[in-house]
């Protein structure tokens, strides 16, 4: 009897870390369905761990917020030498340079690909010539992509309102999945003040300005605490330094908890979690959040949305305003430790109904075994 070889299944991201957090589990999924993973992604600190699980991987390199022609004609290059060399079946594309230099490659050499659109970025917050020429790119490498999925709606419309993409390959898609037995709740004990905890990026775009000056009103009236997680990340124009993140602190009103790879252990100690962010393709940290039951406050808006269920498993509020914010942060406070944890249970039942990682493999799957 002659064995099945497996088929060569290329994944393609800004960071080695992101395909180990979020992705593993499509992988291996995958992996199991008979493909074989080869992880192609700027090398860091876990890229020797997606090897120690089996995973082909190559290095390629990417300047994430470069916009130099030279650079940006090289790393589509490299794309094309790689996936010539590799040969894969069909590659899957996440984040910008990827869906847009990894597509045109791919188109070069007729290999079948699905994208994934899991932000909009910079891209399309502001009309600069950057923004136009890669509003472009974006149009010319999805135009032999076979698949697009998109996080939210409201990005799937905007692609097919700018005819960036021919709206009969879009679909929409629950983000990458959320593993909710990884993510389960934590018992912990009962918070003598209550605390709110912000996690993402320390980024302006993120409302990480407006939740300390919701948190100074908060303070200013209760008892409470008003904590941050997240990196720094300077290359980003929106990016809050360290010497603003110390002001802030002295100040008294917000403590920062630097980063951490236990963050479900922080998410389980809090009451509740904030993301006051600008937009989001869908949020990784309020699916978690939600997943481990804890209650959350975000803004109206794409990617955020979607998770909340206002005054059901948390409270919207408006974008870009710290008072409403504040309005939603107090409504939180005066609820009852029983109400918050009702919250919480309505929000896990939520994330289990629509957003639980196996109904993401499956889509992949079935769109898998259709182009291949």
């Amino acid at each position: 009897m002659i064995k099945k070889q497996p088929k060569p299944l290329a994944i393609t991201l800004n960071t080695s870390w992101n395909i180990y957090n979020f992705r593993i589990g499509l992988l291996k999924a995958l992996e199991k369905e008979g493909y074989k993973i080869i992880v192609i992604a700027p090398r860091d600190a876990y890229s020797s761990k997606l090897e120690a699980l089996g995973f082909e991987y190559h290095e390629i390199k990417m300047n994430n917020k470069g916009t130099n022609p030279l650079e940006e004609l090289r790393l589509l290059w490299d794309f094309y030498w790689l996936y010539k060399k590799l040969k894969p079946d069909v590659v899957l594309h996440y984040t910008i340079k990827p869906n847009i230099y990894g597509s045109i490659a791919g188109r070069w050499l007729n290999i079948p690909m699905i994208s994934n659109i899991s932000g909009l970025g910079t891209v399309f917050l502001d009309d600069a010539f950057s923004s136009k020429v890669a509003r472009w790119l974006y149009k010319v490498a999805l135009k032999r992509v076979d698949k697009v999925f998109f996080q939210n709606a409201d990005d799937r419309a905007l692609f097919t309102r700018l005819d960036l993409v021919d709206v009969s390959k879009t679909d929409v898609l629950a983000g990458s999945g959320i593993d909710t037995q990884k993510f389960s709740p934590i018992e912990s004990p009962v918070n003598k003040r209550m605390t709110f905890l912000f996690i993402a990026r320390l980024l302006r775009d993120k409302g990480l300005v407006e939740y300390v000056e919701a948190s100074k009103m908060m303070q200013e009236k209760y008892s409470v605490k008003c904590q941050i997680l997240g990196a720094y990340y300077p290359n980003n124009p929106t990016a809050i330094d360290e010497n603003m993140m110390q002001t802030w602190e002295k100040e008294g009103y917000v403590e920062y908890l630097g980063v951490s790879d236990e963050v479900a252990l922080l998410i389980s100690k809090t009451d509740c979690v904030v993301l006051p962010s600008y937009r989001e393709g869908l949020s990784r940290v309020l699916l978690e959040s939600a997943s481990m039951a804890k209650p959350l406050i975000t803004t109206n808006v794409a990617g955020c949305k979607e998770v909340v269920d206002d005054g059901i498993n948390g409270y919207l509020c408006e974008v870009k305003n710290s008072y409403s914010l504040f309005v939603s942060m107090e409504k939180m406070y005066d609820l009852s430790h029983a109400q918050r944890e009702e919250m919480g249970r309505k929000g896990r039942e939520k994330v289990m109904k629509v957003f639980d990682e196996k109904l993401v493999i499956e889509k992949y799957e079935e769109e898998l075994d259709r182009i291949t």
